[in-house]
């Protein structure tokens, strides 16, 4: 199936990630890490504007509170709220302990039932470190550790019915997507196995998203592919986006019809076989999304 990739921003982000469709404004929000911004993109005027956060913002979701997000940077997870001023009120709901300095959240979203879920990494991914943790916070509990020893917690997503969790490590060393059994009552996954091994395929296993046939997308870094993976993990389809180093993709759209897809702009290398590096794409792959839960803090 041939689909062609439609740049909607030459945003020129440094890491493009997180990408979250909000319904009720008709709008994309995502992240450009080392930036430290938060960004937003209006599907009706094709207007954009950004917003200053006060230490590196990884992954958010959107909070059950109208305009409020929540969010995991550097020093914990935060509850966000974007202000018509261009500033960013950001309050902290959790600090993290880290296994060593140097770290900050990474990957993360929301389970079905509102719960919110990110991994942690060390930013010095050469040392390849298995100091990464994946945690779960909940307005009642805090921050509760779940699963640990990664290098690069990365490509975490829901099944349709929330009972499975995806989850990679996109080290160089690792590239691995693993499915886990998820408890939707607890919010505990449990009986990890291998979904797809990455080395076998073009591209580090990034961010990920799951369509309404329960099929896991997920961004081949490095490859310049978006694939798709049937719930049986076998390989459906890949897509190309004009970048060799797609982020993360989630599906939008007014009828969550269009999968967007956020990606990275090196630096210090030549970018002239890639000039719109750490641009915004979609594709329109011919299969809808879900609607990105919310969370309840």
């Amino acid at each position: 199936m041939s689909v062609q990739a439609e740049l909607i921003l030459d945003a020129r982000n440094a890491t493009g990630e997180s990408p979250v469709w909000s319904g009720p404004e008709q709008a994309l929000y995502w992240t450009d890490i080392p930036a430290r911004k938060l960004w937003r993109w209006d599907a009706a005027t094709a207007q954009t504007r950004s917003w200053e956060a006060p230490e590196m913002l990884a992954c958010m979701a959107p909070a059950a509170q109208p305009g409020n997000w929540i969010a995991g940077m550097e020093t914990g997870v935060f509850s966000l709220k974007p202000q018509a001023d261009g500033t960013l009120d950001c309050q902290l709901l959790a600090a993290v302990s880290h296994a060593q300095d140097g770290m900050r959240f990474n990957d993360g979203r929301c389970d079905r039932q509102g719960r919110f879920l990110a991994g942690t990494m060390l930013m010095n991914m050469a040392a390849g470190a298995r100091t990464g943790c994946v945690y779960s916070y909940q307005k009642n509990s805090g921050l509760t550790r779940l699963l640990d020893g990664f290098i690069t917690p990365n490509g975490m997503a829901f099944s349709p019915d929330g009972r499975t969790m995806y989850l990679s490590d996109s080290h160089p060393s690792v590239q691995m997507v693993w499915a886990y059994d998820y408890d939707t009552q607890t919010g505990t996954p449990s009986r990890r196995r291998v979904f797809v091994d990455m080395n076998l395929l073009p591209g580090r296993p990034d961010g990920a998203a799951v369509d309404a046939d329960g099929c896991y997308w997920i961004c081949g870094n490095d490859a310049g592919l978006v694939h798709r993976f049937t719930p049986q993990g076998k390989l459906d389809r890949s897509l190309a986006v004009p970048v060799k180093k797609p982020a993360m993709c989630v599906f939008g759209g007014a009828g969550l019809d269009t999968l967007f897809v956020t990606s990275i702009r090196p630096g210090g290398i030549d970018l002239s076989d890639q000039p719109l590096a750490g641009g915004l794409f979609a594709l329109r792959p011919g299969v809808c999304g879900l609607a990105e839960a919310a969370c309840l803090y």
